[in-house]
């Protein structure tokens, strides 16, 4: 009987109990322990830091030294093992499970803690001594005061070792200020705040003589709450662009293409492995974290067993194929898209990477909250949050890009959220994907457009605003994206040059889908003359059909007519839309 699919676990001991299938991340165990003692690891949320915080825990933990043969033995690490396995008392917090409400969020995130270590030292009352109690104090409600009487106690004690691992560290700050904004997050991280008293703590149990809390892995998404809290706490090394960390969590191509072949022989899993791994690459690959490992691009986990959740137990792929999970995480995002309170620089540079699909910055390895609305600090804000990735290294700046698909799809509905609330531009989806079904089925192209400039024309506020082709794109791309039928491909790279977008049918999910379509938008100054008007039709004539011509293109349209629209505007004003009749229909 195959192994079942361990989607949506992150307990360690059930899925290798109970027969899931099991990428195995624990070769990176040898690694960790070459490294200083106190580590941080970010990473985009749905990416399997949780379930490898309960390896380790599982690795490490005294309590599971007879379990190493049946947790372990047949891993890299059971045939490997350090000398260091099951030397620890585990103590291991998951700051998700503390209140975001802000009003409860003290009190919760005091509760959990004092509650975890409560737990941990009555787990390891064997080894601690009935005697510990005299020096933890059962109602204490202070995690700092607790946490510093556990590490006095075991130290002075002798003998004790203790692990800490925090999953999740920011969870509920960045809750704090996607909902309440800057000035009540450092109420929390600043000054006397509970998560800075709480780190301070740890420091203090990390630096005193003899301390007994030797190693610490800390996991998270954005290094915002860490920086802000590191003035008490900076002792710890980040290793998120790691070159050596960059697969150690997600899947690589080998693992997923392992995973496939697995069920393959199993019997489970229809059709060749090349063709899955195929439809799988565009939606949920190309994340890359090191700018040493550009060709090492890994694979979001949760995305890659939803799929296969789906697919081997329905049959077909799934429909839509992006996991509402991670759909919703990623709603939780759109407040760093809206720090602009009118359509500012932020904005304007998630439409400039949705219209290039790329761009370029220094990344920032830490910045305090004051200081994200900086621009370079907001691309790099992108970054650790997974809408965008490592793509190459150019004249000392790193060049992001969208990732993949999914990630796609999302940064449209921010950039068209950012427009409605900037007051700039708004249409209406309904009436647009009706109108974008016609050009699917029937090839009525037009209305489309002029759809778009009619809506231009009639909303006022756009006039000011628009400047040049970025925009223009801008608001064709975020609203084309909403609709279904397409996957838009903006700067398509194709045949040794770059196409506007291509309208790409998505086959997968409408099989008769009748017309593609490759789009060239020009765009010219008010007063550009008609010689400068007939200069840009003919280039746009001349990309369109060396783009046709690419094998990719001409492999993705599989039966569809590919039809060559050029759009020609003159500030906010569409003057010439056409399609190019080639000799060879």
């Amino acid at each position: 009987m195959a192994k079942m699919l361990p989607y949506g676990l992150t307990d360690f001991i059930r899925i290798r109990h109970e027969d899931y299938y099991y990428v195995d991340k624990t070769r990176y165990i040898e690694l960790i322990e070459r490294m200083p003692s106190f580590l941080f690891l970010l990473r985009p949320r749905r990416f399997g830091k949780s379930l490898f915080l309960t390896m380790l825990e599982t690795y490490y933990d005294l309590r599971y030294a007879d379990r190493f043969e049946e947790l372990f033995g047949d891993l890299y690490i059971g045939k490997h093992p350090t000398r260091l396995h099951n030397q620890y008392l585990v103590l291991r917090f998951n700051f998700s499970a503390v209140n975001d409400r802000l009003e409860e969020i003290e009190e919760s995130f005091n509760k959990y803690c004092c509650m975890v270590m409560r737990t941990f030292v009555w787990a390891n009352e064997k080894v601690f001594g009935k005697e510990v109690w005299d020096t933890v104090n059962r109602d204490e409600t202070k995690p700092g005061l607790m946490l510093s009487a556990i590490e006095r106690y075991a130290a002075a004690k002798g003998g004790i070792r203790i692990y800490l691992l925090i999953d999740e560290y920011d969870n509920f700050t960045n809750a704090i200020l996607s909902s309440y904004g800057k000035d009540r997050y450092r109420s929390v991280t600043h000054g006397d705040g509970f998560i800075r008293s709480f780190f301070n703590a740890i420091k203090v149990a990390t630096t005193a003589p003899g301390a007994s809390l030797e190693r610490l892995f800390i996991t998270g998404v954005s290094p915002i709450t860490m920086d802000d809290v590191t003035s008490g706490f900076n002792i710890g090394t980040n290793v998120s662009m790691d070159a050596d960390f960059n697969n150690v969590v997600g899947f690589s191509e080998l693992e997923v293409r392992e995973m496939l072949t697995y069920y393959k022989k199993e019997g489970v899993l229809e059709g060749n492995v090349n063709e899955v791994l195929e439809v799988m690459k565009p939606w949920y690959d190309n994340y890359c974290f090191s700018p040493d490992c550009l060709d090492k691009s890994m694979y979001n986990s949760d995305m890659t067993l939803y799929f296969l959740n789906n697919y081997m137990r329905l049959k077909k792929v799934p429909n839509p194929m992006i996991d509402q999970n991670i759909r919703t995480d990623y709603n939780k995002l759109r407040h760093v898209i809206e720090l602009d309170k009118t359509f500012g620089e932020n904005a304007s540079v998630v439409q400039e990477i949705i219209a290039k699909g790329s761009i370029a910055t220094e990344l920032a390895t830490s910045f305090p909250v004051e200081r994200i609305v900086e621009t370079s600090n907001f691309k790099s804000l992108l970054f650790y949050f997974g809408l965008l990735s490592i793509r190459s290294v150019k004249m000392g700046k790193t060049v992001l890009e969208i990732p993949n698909l999914t990630v796609r799809e999302q940064m449209y509905t921010y950039l068209a959220e950012a427009y409605r609330k900037a007051g700039l531009f708004s249409a209406c989806i309904n009436h647009l994907s009706e109108l974008v079904g016609q050009m699917a089925y029937q090839g009525e192209w037009q209305p489309v457009f002029r759809f778009f400039a009619d809506e231009l024309q009639r909303q006022s506020t756009i006039r000011e605003f628009i400047d040049g082709e970025a925009h223009v794109k801008g608001f064709l791309l975020a609203y084309l994206g909403l609709t279904r039928g397409y996957v838009i491909c903006p700067e398509y790279e194709a045949s040794k040059g770059y196409a506007d977008f291509y309208m790409m049918p998505d086959l997968l999910h409408q099989p008769d889908i009748a017309y593609s379509y490759i789009i060239e938008v020009k765009y010219l100054r008010r007063e550009a003359t008609d010689t400068e008007l007939s200069k840009v039709k003919q280039e746009a004539s001349e990309q369109l059909l060396r783009y046709a011509a690419d094998t990719q293109v001409q492999r993705t349209k599989g039966d569809t007519r590919l039809c060559l629209i050029t759009l020609i505007f003159k500030g906010w004003e569409l003057v010439e839309m056409s399609e190019l009749r080639r000799t060879a229909e």
